[in-house]
């Protein structure tokens, strides 16, 4: 099941058209729109430095959001358009759809790597090198999943570790169609600048003596 929401706060917009857009800018506002999910659309302003923050961050448009607005219930809901202005690139309006608990939905999932301890690879010094912190995932808005695992019990230097190695939560699939890379384990730079090849687990730094 999903992990906590972030939360985005608006407010119900009382009037409507482009003069009441134009006064919510002028308030340091940015009008927006709600629609979908059998409900009728609702028209919201959202703080315009709230807003701006939440873009600068990334990936505003793959986010789900729990939509708080005062005298409405809260509602999961996704971007699915923000307007800029031309000139300053800076947000002027924006569209979020709701989403029903069975509504599908591209998202980012962070990736998180258990039993390290366990890798033979990386008890030999293995560097353990993560090519996707996140993975792309068409999920269920009522079943996201807070992350996504991968056991690094038995890896070795060498070893690469793609998205089949980790089981997705049912009804969800990445919006990649192929077995794409997520980490590998490489050789330690010490190994690496004796000769020693990732391909090579094997091999070891020769012994010398006491």
């Amino acid at each position: 099941m999903a992990g906590e929401i972030p939360d985005l706060h608006a407010q119900e917009r009382t009037g409507t058209g482009k003069g009441a857009a134009r006064q919510a800018r002028r308030d340091g506002l940015v009008p927006g729109i709600v629609y979908g999910g059998g409900s009728d659309p609702l028209a919201i302003n959202i703080p315009f430095n709230i807003l701006l923050k939440r873009l600068k961050q990334g990936r505003f448009l793959s986010t789900l959001f729990n939509l708080k607005v005062e005298g409405q219930e809260d509602v999961r809901v996704i971007c699915r358009n923000v307007q800029r202005d031309v000139l300053k690139d800076l947000p002027t309006h924006l569209d979020l759809m709701r989403l029903r608990r069975t509504s599908k939905v591209n998202l980012f999932i962070p990736v998180e790597f258990v039993n390290e301890e366990d890798a033979p690879g990386m008890k030999k010094g293995g560097v353990l090198t993560v090519v996707r912190q996140e993975v792309e995932l068409r999920v269920t808005a009522g079943d996201i999943p807070e992350k996504l695992t991968i056991d690094l019990a038995g890896k070795d230097i060498g070893d690469t570790l793609t998205i089949s190695a980790i089981t997705l939560p049912e009804g969800s699939k990445a919006t990649i169609d192929r077995d794409f890379v997520i980490a590998n384990i490489s050789a330690p730079s010490g190994l690496k600048s004796a000769g020693v090849d990732d391909d090579e687990p094997e091999a070891e730094a020769p012994a010398t003596e006491e």
